[in-house]
């Protein structure tokens, strides 16, 4: 009798383990990146989502305040600050971030569907990049993030050698301290 009392403790213990295991193992936690679903660029750029981060469930933009600039910018849904790139174009939307660079700004890419809060959802899409991932685009701007900026909200990459830019939910320059500054290493 003793013995099947202790058999059904290790079962009972057992059995909450692996649920609370499997609990854990299925949330999806929202990044920057995954695979998505193909979606057109107005720009002409193709489009298909594979971005850089982990997990699933779409991607947000959303039009936030943040520091060291003035008025509101786009950021990921996780709180990140987007910039944009002066050695890249809009119409055609062409990306100009690859190996150094893109070590420092990596593309913000698509995970899943797009939703947008605070921002025109027509003015946002995805482009193909060389590399085979797929970038969010905004405006016809490709948008990345600063590795730099190591905390939601922050925008570091504000002015950053005079050519990286905090996005305005319209795809244009964020003003702000930093504005046309050399500091820092764009790349």
């Amino acid at each position: 009798m003793l013995s099947i009392r202790y058999l059904t403790g290790f079962t009972v213990t057992g059995a909450a383990v692996a649920a609370l295991t499997l609990a854990g193992c299925s949330s999806g936690g929202g990044s920057s990146s995954g695979a998505g679903s193909p979606s057109s660029s107005p720009s002409g750029g193709s489009s298909t989502s594979s971005p850089s981060g982990t997990g699933g469930g779409g991607t947000t933009l959303t039009a936030s305040k943040a520091e060291k600039v003035s008025g509101t910018v786009v950021t990921d849904q996780q709180g990140y600050v987007l910039y944009r790139f002066d050695a890249d174009s809009a119409k055609p939307t062409k990306v100009t971030c690859y190996g150094t660079c893109a070590k420092l700004w990596p593309a913000a890419t698509a995970n899943g569907s797009i939703t947008v809060k605070g921002i025109d959802r027509n003015l946002v899409s995805t482009v193909k990049r060389s590399d085979g991932t797929t970038q969010l685009t905004l405006n016809g701007w490709p948008l990345y993030r600063y590795s730099k900026d190591d905390a939601p909200r922050e925008a570091y990459g504000q002015g950053v050698d005079g050519t990286w830019f905090a996005a305005t939910p319209t795809g244009a320059k964020a003003a702000g301290e930093g504005s046309g500054s050399t500091g820092g290493s764009g790349y």
